[in-house]
C-alpha cells in the first residue's frame, strides 16, 4: 500500500500507520499534533518513507519496529517536536535513517532493544547523511522513554551492530552521540546472546519464553523495580561523523554492571573512527577502540560515562494532551504533478 500527498493532523494515536505489511510506502505526508506517533510502520517489511514530515507526536515522529530483517528506508524527511525524532524497537537488517533532519525533538534518533515488543533486539540499522541538532526541548510532549532521552542527538540505547557514520550532529545538553545500555523494567525476556542476533522475525513470534529466574535479574535499590535486563549495545560503529556543542560529550559509550554481569566498556565490542569532535566519555575514545586496528590499551575509567548523572534528574511528565498545542508547520511541498502523476507501487512483490 501506497499512500502519497496527505496530512494526517489532530487525532489521537496515529497519523499514519503500516501493520502487518510487505511492502509499503509513504510520501510526501504530513503528519501533526497526533497523540501517539506520527509515521508509523510496526511488524511490516520492505517500506520506504520520504519526504514526509512528522511532528508533535509524544512517542515518535516517525518509527519502524519489530522487523528482521526490515528492508526498509526514510529518506529526506524531517521530525521535530515529538518526544522521539525516530524511535526503532527491534527493528533492522538493510534497514536505512538517511539524509534527513531530527532537530526540536527531545532526543533525535533513539534506535533501541527491549523485551516488551518481540522480535530483539535492535540490530543493523544505519544512520547516515543526517543533520541532528537542538533535540533539547522540555516544552513538548513525550512517553517517559523520551524523558530519559532528552537532550541527546543519536542515541543507540542496548542497540547492535549499527553503523552511525557521516552525519552532522551538534547543539545537544547531552551526548551528540551515544551508546548506552537499556534497563528494562519488568521485563519478559533476556537479552538474547549474539548467535541469535541474525534469526528473522518470522522465525521468533512464536517463540517459548521461560520465566525469568531471580540470578538473571532483579530489583535495582532506589534505580528501578521488577525484574530488570540490561540490554547493552555491542558491535557498533561510529565513523566519519562531525559533532559538536555537546553538554556532556561529543561521542560517549558506557555500560552499568547494576545486575554484576561483569560487563564493561570495554567489552562491548564498539568502535569509534574518523569523527571530528571535541570531546569523548571515556577520553580519547578513538584512541582506546579504532574501528581498523588495536586499541591503544589505554585507561577506560579515565572521564568515563557517568550514565546516571547523564540521566540527570527525571523530567516532569507533559500533559497527555500537549500534543494538541505543538508548533503548526508552515505548508509542505507538494508530490510534483499530484493531480497528474501515476500511481507509484510500494513494491514488486513475487506471488507465492
Amino acid at each position: 500500500v501506497t499512500v502519497q500527498n496527505m496530512t494526517a493532523r489532530n487525532y489521537t494515536s496515529n497519523g499514519f500507520y503500516w501493520s502487518g505489511v510487505t511492502g509499503y510506502r509513504g510520501s510526501y505526508l504530513t503528519a501533526y499534533r497526533n497523540g501517539d506517533y506520527g509515521i508509523y510502520a510496526f511488524d511490516s517489511v520492505t517500506g520506504q518513507f520520504d519526504n514526509s514530515l512528522g511532528s508533535g507526536s509524544p512517542d515518535a515522529g516517525f518509527y519502524i519496529g519489530e522487523c528482521y530483517p526490515c528492508d526498509a528506508v526514510i529518506d529526506n524527511v524531517v521530525s521535530e517536536y515529538n518526544g522521539l525524532g525516530y524511535s526503532g524497537t527491534n527493528s533492522g537488517g538493510d534497514l536505512y535513517i538517511i539524509n534527513s533532519t531530527f532537530r526540536n525533538n527531545r532526543a533525535g534518533i533513539v534506535p533501541n532493544s527491549g523485551s516488551y515488543e518481540l522480535c530483539y533486539p535492535n540490530r543493523k540499522t544505519t544512520v547516515a547523511g543526517n543533520l541532528v541538532y537542538s533535540n533539547n526541548e522540555t516544552d513538548i510532549p513525550g512517553i517517559d522513554v523520551s524523558l530519559l532521552a532528552q537532550g541527546n542527538g543519536i542515541l543507540l540505547a542496548g542497540a547492535v551492530q549499527n553503523e552511525v557514520q557521516n552525519n552532522r550532529v551538534w547543539d545537544h545538553a547531552r551526548t551528540g552521540i551515544g551508546l548506552v545500555p537499556f534497563p528494562e523494567e519488568d521485563a519478559n525476556d533476556l537479552a538474547p546472546p549474539s548467535s541469535d542476533w541474525d534469526v528473522p522475525c518470522e522465525d521468533t513470534h512464536d517463540k517459548e519464553v521461560p520465566p525469568i529466574s531471580e540470578e538473571d535479574c532483579k530489583a535495582v535499590e532506589g534505580l528501578l523495580k521488577g525484574c530488570v535486563v540490561i540490554w547493552n549495545p555491542y558491535d557498533n560503529r561510529v565513523t566519519g561523523n562531525v559533532v559538536e556543542g555537546s553538554g556532556v560529550a561529543d561521542i560517549a559509550v558506557g555500560t552499568a554492571d547494576l545486575l554484576n554481569k561483569g560487563e564493561t566498556t570495554d567489552t562491548l565490542r564498539n568502535c569509534f573512527s574518523d569523527n571530528t569532535f571535541g570531546t569523548t566519555a571515556p577520553t580519547d575514545l578513538e584512541a582506546l577502540a579504532p574501528c581498523d586496528g588495536t586499541g591503544n590499551g589505554g585507561s577506560w575509567d579515565a572521564g568515563a560515562l557517568d550514565l546516571i548523572g547523564l540521566l540527570g534528574t527525571p523530567a516532569e511528565a507533559p500533559a497527555a494532551d500537549a500534543y494538541k498545542t505543538t508548533p503548526e508547520p508552515p505548508e509542505q511541498p507538494n508530490m510534483p504533478d499530484a493531480t497528474t502523476a501515476p500511481a507509484q507501487p510500494a513494491t514488486d512483490v513475487p506471488e507465492k
